[in-house]
């Protein structure tokens, strides 16, 4: 008998069931597929493309990453992360490094050492900041801070930015020795839709782009 007062209807185990599936569905996301080329075709290397919404701010990241230091070179030598990032520098090598920069975004310094820090830096500031060695010179390096989630070192010149929400966004590039920044292009996104853009290093007009105004599939 209490079996049976405590049976739920089918009916009801069925509605029960599609408001789950409903809940568990992510929301449409866009994907934007981004080309990072020079004048002759070629892919470009260590090319950091992001999407910045327009009209609304994001919480910073509070995520943690790694720009680490092995055989006197820093790796990688361009680490892209959001704005509220923290960084360790650990020193993988045998011998000793110290670590600075002048950049505005972020000056700073950790003197001689081995190991890792105790203590990762902040980064909260959007910009470039350039990396050195004061031991050895021929180390550099890059962290590129942008104020979005929506960025990605490009591979071969190509990136993907995914899970992008619905909205209008202005996408930008950066790459080692950028004189003239490519000029950003802004597009519009809606539902699940893919958009393709390309820039061409050294041009500060923008080059013709794929749609600019895209709709998700039906």
């Amino acid at each position: 008998m209490m079996a049976s007062c405590l049976r739920v209807p089918f009916r009801m185990r069925s509605l029960l069931a599609i408001a789950a599936a409903f809940v568990t569905l992510p929301l449409a996301a866009a994907t934007i597929d981004v080309r990072v080329q020079d004048a002759r075709g070629g892919a470009v290397r260590d090319a950091v493309v992001y999407a910045v919404p327009e009209g609304r701010s994001l919480p910073l990241a509070k995520k943690t990453a790694v720009m680490d230091q092995k055989n006197r070179m820093f790796i990688p030598h361009v680490l892209a992360v959001q704005t509220g990032t923290s960084i360790r520098f650990p020193n993988s090598d045998d011998i000793r490094h110290h670590v600075y920069s002048f950049s505005p975004a972020k000056p700073f310094q950790l003197p001689l050492y081995k190991g890792t820090p105790a203590n990762p830096l902040l980064f909260s500031k959007a910009g470039v900041v350039t990396l050195g060695c004061n031991i050895h010179d021929q180390m550099s390096a890059f962290i590129v801070v942008v104020d979005t989630p929506y960025f990605e070192r490009a591979d071969n010149g190509k990136a993907t930015l995914a899970g992008v929400e619905p909205g209008r966004y202005t996408v930008r590039v950066w790459y080692p020795d950028m004189r003239d920044e490519p000029r950003p292009q802004t597009i519009n996104v809606t539902g699940d839709a893919r958009v393709a853009v390309s820039f061409v290093a050294g041009h500060a007009a923008a080059p013709p782009a794929a749609d600019h105004h895209a709709h998700g599939n039906p």
